[in-house]
């Protein structure tokens, strides 16, 4: 083996890549190597020289301390609907994403204390053994833990960042795939990454709770390529969004039965879901039948086509704010300054803005400043302070700054 002065981790390199997008090949061409030399670094065999090694680190936009640390343990393999070749790239890319989300909160986490998880804990081991009532009593007792009641879920995004799950949403341009879940072990909580390719608020959150179905009922499936076993699982986590989102008992009793699409459309805005999304859950509550949901599905596509709904642009994609709060809490705190983050970090100011959901140029541009209005007398006294804090309205930080770091 022959060894340049840096000692680049080939495991990085290799995830650099795949968050990228970019082939062996490709890299070499830009580097001015051979492609033969980046296998070489890919395996561990060869290491590069100083220049080229600052070289390799401005394309791959990381920075070069980065390429040398040790690499963490990688976050579990997340369901997919196809193993075909042509989407390998695409799966590489968000897992390499999603690790790189695990390697940002874990350095966070060493100045803050994120919400404890809260999370059904199921055992199943083969999507057979998953009832379509063991899915409605684990979406019930979701609601419960995270403290939602029965009705519309006005924010899912931040009920479920409250509960410890971590959140991403980016633009992946991978139309394919809308989202994926993982477990990461050294966090000891699940990761999410939601597609915001398609600026729809009603599916975004559709596909957040089909994430999260995954999560409780699938922790501790083994991944299968058999596609059969995938439909199952698919559905199970269909099912549970709908359960999640649209609660049998008080949502069946605010539906006209029997329906139809401009009744539904009135629903939409109340619960945030969709009228397609509505349709199925009556149908798995025995509301609505086979003949009845395909008639729906017809008249639904005669009218509005199969992509859209009227009142989409009504209701906003959720934004996650977790790890956003975090780091503004961090910087605002003058725990971290701004300017050093990435280089903590590790990487690009641009991936941190996506994975972390920061305002665009945050590292780059101040924030803009408005003046607000202000009582002529800024004193109060602590009792009414005391009562201000105890008003329904009053927000409480779900992040506390670990002792050691005061």
């Amino acid at each position: 083996m022959t060894k340049g002065i840096i000692d680049l981790q080939p495991e990085r390199l290799g995830q650099a890549l795949a968050a990228r997008g970019l082939t062996k090949g490709q890299l070499a061409s830009l580097v001015g190597v051979a492609a033969s030399t980046i296998t070489k670094w890919c395996k561990g065999d060869q290491s590069p020289e100083a220049s080229t090694f600052d070289r390799l680190a401005s394309i791959l936009n990381v920075q070069p301390e980065w390429l040398t640390r040790p690499m963490l343990p990688p976050v579990s393999l997340p369901l997919f609907r196809s193993n075909a070749s042509a989407l390998k790239a695409a799966r590489s890319k968000l897992e390499a994403r999603t690790g790189w989300t695990q390697e940002i909160a874990l350095l966070l986490s060493d100045y803050v204390d994120f919400p404890k998880l809260r999370l059904p804990t199921r055992d199943f081991q083969r999507p057979e053994q998953i009832s379509d009532a063991d899915i409605e009593e684990a979406a019930e007792e979701c609601r419960t833990l995270w403290q939602l009641g029965r009705g519309p879920i006005q924010n899912l995004t931040l009920a479920a960042e409250s509960a410890g799950i971590l959140i991403v949403r980016e633009e992946t341009e991978i139309s394919a795939i809308e989202g994926l879940s993982s477990w990461s072990s050294i966090l000891a909580r699940p990761i999410v990454l939601l597609s915001a390719d398609k600026s729809n608020g009603f599916r975004s959150r559709f596909d957040l709770a089909h994430e999260i179905g995954h999560l409780v009922l699938h922790k501790h499936i083994p991944r299968s390529e058999d596609l059969d076993r995938y439909n199952q699982m698919e559905k199970q986590a269909h099912r549970f969004a709908g359960a999640l989102l649209l609660p049998a008992e008080t949502f069946a009793r605010e539906v006209r039965v029997p329906t139809n699409l401009d009744n539904l459309l009135i629903l939409k805005q109340r619960w945030g879901t969709s009228v397609a999304a509505m349709m199925m859950r009556l149908h798995a509550l025995g509301l609505l039948g086979d003949e009845q949901k395909l008639v729906l599905f017809k008249r639904r596509s005669a009218r509005w086509g199969s992509k859209s709904e009227p009142g989409d642009e009504k209701w906003d994609p959720e934004i996650p704010r977790l790890l956003r709060r975090t780091i503004e809490l961090l910087v605002n705190e003058g725990i971290l300054p701004s300017e050093g983050l990435p280089r903590l970090l590790g990487f690009s100011e641009k991936d941190i803005e996506r994975l972390c959901s920061l305002r665009e140029n945050y590292f780059t541009a101040p924030a803009e400043v408005v003046e607000l209005a202000t009582l002529r007398s800024a004193k109060i006294s602590n009792t009414e302070s005391l009562k201000v804090a105890r008003t329904p309205g009053a927000v409480i930080s779900f992040l506390n700054m670990k002792n050691s770091r005061h």
